[in-house]
This record gives structure tokens, sequence and C-alpha cells, in this order.
């Protein structure tokens, strides 16, 4: 894989969120981008101890603005995946590429309502069967879409069972 994927925390709240999010990216070396504010400081005790001894190998950037987010890294718009409990289309519909954007609301607000108007048809779901959970764990979330990206881009090439 020649470009990583992009994970996007929009807003986050939780600091052991970001802290084992930080960790999964570490796992997979691929970048971490944070989305002013955030809900916590970055050297509160709860991110480093989720992140264990990991956070100092976390390739990070924390950003102001969604837009400043777009400046910098200049994604093609039609390679963002917003994942949310208001996306119509399954997580499992998406072919991954390299250089792909995941991006994931604050645990208590989800995706600004700026995303939700402007990105519309860009909007993925975890399918949920169970009828009693309205939605996962921030963490949980991004392992999953994580995961299946780097499934689709490179665990079948690398890993037999």
């Amino acid at each position: 894989m020649t470009q990583p994927i992009h994970i996007v925390l929009l807003q986050p709240e939780i600091p052991h969120n970001t802290g084992a999010i930080g960790r999964v990216c570490v796992g997979l070396d691929w970048p971490l981008h944070l989305i002013r504010p955030l809900g916590f400081h970055l050297d509160d005790q709860y991110v480093k101890r989720a992140g264990l001894d990991y956070w100092e190998h976390l390739n990070y950037q924390v950003h102001t603005t969604w837009e400043e987010f777009l400046e910098t890294v200049r994604p093609d718009p039609e390679r963002i995946f917003f994942l949310s409990t208001h996306g119509t289309r399954s997580l499992y519909s998406c072919a991954f590429s390299p250089g792909d954007v995941l991006v994931f609301g604050s645990e208590s607000r989800g995706l600004p309502k700026e995303i939700y108007d402007q990105y519309a048809e860009r909007l993925f779901r975890i399918p949920m069967p169970g009828g009693h959970a309205r939605s996962i764990n921030l963490a949980n979330a991004v392992s999953i879409a994580a995961y299946e990206a780097f499934r689709q881009l490179k665990a079948t090439t690398e890993i037999t069972c």
C-alpha cells in the first residue's frame, strides 16, 4: 500500500476512546487526524493510558477546523467515507483504496450538521441488526471500519489461514 488510510475524529470528547483509536492507528501504521474542539488535553493521562506505550509512535495531527484538514491533506472528495448511524449504505458496500479517509463524529453528537448536509451521499453505517443499540462505542466503530479497509487493501495478500 503506497498511501495510508487517514482516520479522522471530528471533535472527539472521551480521552480513552482517542487513546484506543491511536493505538489502532499505530498498529496499522495509519495517521490519525483530530479536529478541534477536543474534549480533553492530549497530555491527558487517560489518552496515554489507553494508548499505552504506543502513543509516542502515533503519526497524528491536530487541525483547528474541517476546512484546515481538507487544505492540509487534500483528499479526493469521492474518497471520503463518513461513518454515522444516519448513513443509508453499509460500510461493507465500500471498496476502499489507498489514500481514502474515514471520518467519525463525536461520541455524544455524531457528525456536525454541516457535514450531514454537505456530504449526505458519503454517509455510511456499520450494520447493527440488534434491535436495542442506537450506536456502538467510537473506538469500536473505528476499529471495525479501519480493519475492514485494511482487509480489503492488504490482509488478503499477506495473511493466510
